[in-house]
């Protein structure tokens, strides 16, 4: 079966001009594919532009200044860019803000603008793009950006947690009737992904623009991926086919994050007390059965 990543297709990247999304960018360029960047930030915007030239001179690469919290913004790059191309092989939807406030619960406009951003970006880019992916000939994927608060819901960030936790219900819905004979969006040769990177060293912790690999090693934290080990993973999971791409990092690997995750779905399951792994009274409990479960999973 061709590759969803091919010489020749289009992928259109949100959030494409540093982090996750660029390194996915760059991938995409050495299997010879065309690039449409979307981003907020012009500056970066034009150096990932020319890096990717240098990769290969090409393909074509465009990009367009916007903000993805914009429905009409969507309109302008829709109408330029099917004046160039008729469809889209490789939708990744990344942009993603984390806005910070002192008074969460009385401050509506924290909620507003995290999910303007991080959820309603994404509905914006399937409203506007997803009839261009359904009409690919080959193998063609959708990919939404998630974050493992989305799952694990810990205290601190009540609107990003929310707005993660949207998306991966969303991607999930989208998986559902991408393959589903029936639904308004049958199109089985489309594969719907929801990407989860683990602590990422990105534009969310300073590592803003589309930084090189050797200059981002000399600031990271030690725990942290770098965005081109989550590219790296991220690929071999889409074209395995698999839905949920649950990143590991340095500091955490799969074992840990299956045992947090089962251990928060527990919550309901067990009748527990919300987010309890967090609760002063469960702790420890917690903490005991998510160790000994990951220990039990890496032994498996």
């Amino acid at each position: 079966m061709a590759s969803i990543f091919r010489s020749g297709a289009l992928a259109l990247i949100s959030g494409g001009a540093s982090g996750v999304g660029f390194a996915m960018a760059q991938h995409c360029r050495r299997q010879g594919m065309h690039l449409a960047l979307l981003d907020i930030n012009a500056d970066s915007l034009k150096l990932a532009s020319s890096t990717l030239q240098k990769i290969d001179s090409k393909p074509s690469t465009l990009t367009y200044e916007i903000d993805v919290s914009d429905l009409s913004a969507w309109s302008i790059v829709k109408a330029d860019l099917e004046s160039k191309f008729q469809t889209i092989d490789f939708l990744l939807l990344n942009a993603g803000t984390s806005v910070r406030t002192t008074a969460p619960w009385t401050d509506a406009a924290y909620f507003q603008k995290t999910l303007a951003t991080n959820y309603f970006g994404m509905v914006y880019g399937l409203a506007t793009f997803l009839p261009f992916v359904t009409k690919s000939q080959g193998p063609s994927a959708v990919v939404l950006t998630g974050s493992k608060q989305g799952i694990t819901n810990p205290p601190g960030n009540p609107a990003y947690n929310a707005s993660k936790s949207a998306v991966k219900t969303t991607a999930e819905q989208l998986s559902h009737d991408l393959r589903t004979e029936g639904s308004s969006i049958y199109a089985p040769h489309v594969s719907a992904h929801l990407l989860v990177p683990g602590w990422t060293f990105t534009g969310l912790s300073g590592n803003v623009g589309p930084v090189p690999d050797e200059v981002a090693l000399e600031k990271k934290p030690r725990g942290a991926w770098l965005p081109s080990q989550v590219a790296e993973y991220g690929v071999k999971k889409i074209e395995k086919g698999k839905f949920y791409i649950i990143c590991p990092d340095t500091d955490v690997d799969e074992a840990l994050d299956n045992a947090r995750m089962s251990w928060a779905v527990g919550d309901i399951t067990e009748g527990r007390s919300a987010l309890s792994r967090w609760d002063e009274k469960i702790k420890d409990e917690a903490a005991g059965w998510i160790k000994g479960e990951a220990e039990r999973r890496r032994g498996k």
